[in-house]
């Protein structure tokens, strides 16, 4: 479980400094998530977890 407004990174976010992924937050009643090599940029917000996969599926990066 995710604490409400923490960042958790990924176990799968790379070698070396682990900063090659992203990091999701809980922000009821959203999931927040941002890029981990610039946390500092814009987040994207959606209703659950299940969205923002549903969204990558619909949109594949090529």
């Amino acid at each position: 479980m995710i604490t409400p407004g923490t960042w958790q990174k990924s176990s799968f976010s790379g070698g070396g400094q682990g900063d090659a992924c992203v990091e999701i937050a809980y922000r009821h009643p959203h999931i927040a998530i941002r890029d981990s090599k610039v946390p500092t940029h814009a987040t994207l917000t959606f209703p659950t977890f299940t969205t923002f996969i549903e969204a990558l599926k619909q949109h594949p990066h090529p």
